[in-house]
C-alpha cells in the first residue's frame, strides 16, 4: 500500500479511462484466476473497523502526509477565507487529520466536523496540538449506517469532503453512504470528491488471490480498495440525488527518487452539488 501523498507531478485531467497495454491487461486477467474466498470476504467486511484500527496502530500518524493540495484543487475551500459567515464542513474518513489540520492552518472561516471509522484515528486527531473544539469536533462513526445523525442534523452541512474514503467501503454500501451525505448537506451545498480511478497503478499491482469482486480488492493488511470509473461515479452520485458539476480522471505520477519510485497514478475528482428544490 503506497501512501497517497508521495511527491506527485504531471497533473492531467481527462474524461476517458486509461488505455491498457497488453501486459497490463494480462495482469488484470490473471487476478481472476484466484479470487478471495467468500468466507474471507465476509470476514473482511465484519472486521473492517478492526483492520483500519490496526492500520493506524502500525503506522501511527506517519503513513499519509498532510494534504496541502486540497485548497488548490477545490476552490470552494479557499473561498471560505473571504466568507462573511462561517461555513460547516464535514470530512468523512478524516484519518489522523492530514486533511483538516492544513485547513485550520489556513485560518479558513470553517467549523469542521471530522469523522472516521477507526477509534484510534480519532484519538490521534484529538491529540493534535491544533485540536480545539471551537474549530473542530472529531468523532468515530460508521458512515454506512445512520449513526452520524446522532452528531449532525439533516441539512446542517455546507461542504462534505470524501477523499480516498468511498473506495474503502463495500460496493453494496456506496449508494446508501452517498444518500446519507446528501441528506446532511444544506440545499446548495457541495460534496468534494477524490478517489482511486480505474486502472490505477495500485490496482494493476494486485496478484491473484487478492480480488474480492470486480474492481474491489483486499490488501495484505486486511483493508480493502475499490477502483472507480468516471461513469460509475456519475451514476452513483446522480442516483443519490446530486447534480454533477465536475467529474473526471486525474492522471499523475508518484515520484520518490530516494526509493526509486516513478509510477503513474489515476484518481477521480469531482464536485457534486445538492440543488435547492
Amino acid at each position: 500500500m503506497i501512501g497517497m501523498d508521495a511527491h506527485v507531478e504531471e497533473r492531467d485531467e481527462r474524461s476517458v479511462e486509461r488505455t491498457l497495454t497488453a501486459d497490463e491487461r494480462s495482469k488484470l486477467e490473471n487476478q481472476n484466476s484466484r479470487l478471495v474466498p467468500q468466507f474471507l470476504a465476509t470476514k473482511l467486511e465484519l472486521e473492517a473497523k478492526k483492520n483500519w484500527d490496526l492500520f493506524y496502530k502500525r503506522n501511527d500518524t506517519r503513513f499519509f502526509k498532510d494534504r496541502h493540495w486540497t485548497v488548490r484543487e477545490f476552490s470552494e475551500l479557499s473561498e471560505c477565507s473571504a466568507s462573511e459567515k462561517s461555513k460547516v464542513l464535514l470530512e468523512v474518513g478524516c484519518g489522523v487529520g492530514n486533511f483538516v489540520y492544513p485547513l485550520i492552518e489556513e485560518k479558513l472561516n470553517l467549523f469542521i466536523y471530522a469523522c472516521d471509522f477507526s477509534p484510534r484515528a480519532i484519538e490521534y486527531v484529538k491529540s493534535h496540538s491544533l485540536y480545539d473544539e471551537t474549530k473542530i469536533k472529531a468523532f468515530q462513526v460508521d458512515i454506512t449506517t445512520d449513526e452520524i445523525f446522532h452528531y449532525l442534523q439533516c441539512e446542517s452541512v455546507d461542504i462534505v469532503t470524501l477523499v480516498f474514503v468511498l473506495s474503502a467501503i463495500h460496493p453494496d454500501k456506496f449508494l446508501q453512504t452517498l444518500r446519507t451525505l446528501f441528506i446532511l448537506l444544506k440545499p446548495g451545498g457541495i460534496m468534494l470528491f477524490r478517489d482511486y480511478g480505474l486502472y490505477d497503478m495500485a490496482q494493476l499491482r494486485f496478484k491473484a488471490g487478492n480480488k474480492i469482486a470486480e474492481n474491489f480488492y483486499m490488501r495484505q493488511d486486511g483493508t480493502r480498495s475499490y477502483y472507480f470509473s468516471v461513469e460509475e461515479v456519475h451514476q452513483l452520485v446522480k442516483d443519490a440525488g446530486f447534480q454533477v458539476t465536475t467529474n473526471s480522471y486525474i492522471h499523475r505520477r508518484t515520484v520518490n527518487k530516494k526509493e526509486e519510485i516513478d509510477v503513474p497514478r489515476i484518481f477521480i475528482q469531482g464536485k457534486f452539488r445538492k440543488v435547492p428544490p
